[in-house]
């Protein structure tokens, strides 16, 4: 199992889909099915691999977070 002192830093770095996982704790596949839906967090390719900004993960991982503590269920839009 991966402890979170083990995971990259989330910054203005780009991460890869690989890392996205391993920071929300998702399956790969999951994520790339939220690309696919247009839902979940920001999302471009840079050639021929999809990056993600981390401080764009940061504002949507920030934003599930709220949405949840208020009550309502997590949005996956970007």
């Amino acid at each position: 199992m991966t402890h979170p002192h083990d995971l990259p830093p989330v910054n203005d770095e780009l991460l890869t889909l690989a890392e996205v996982a391993a920071i929300v704790r998702a399956p790969v596949a999951t994520l790339r099915y939220w690309r696919h839906l247009g839902t979940g967090p920001r999302s471009f390719r840079l050639g021929r691999r999809v990056v993600y900004p981390g401080a764009d993960l940061r504002a949507w991982i920030d934003t599930q977070a709220t949405a949840s503590h208020a009550g309502a269920a997590p949005s996956t839009q970007r």
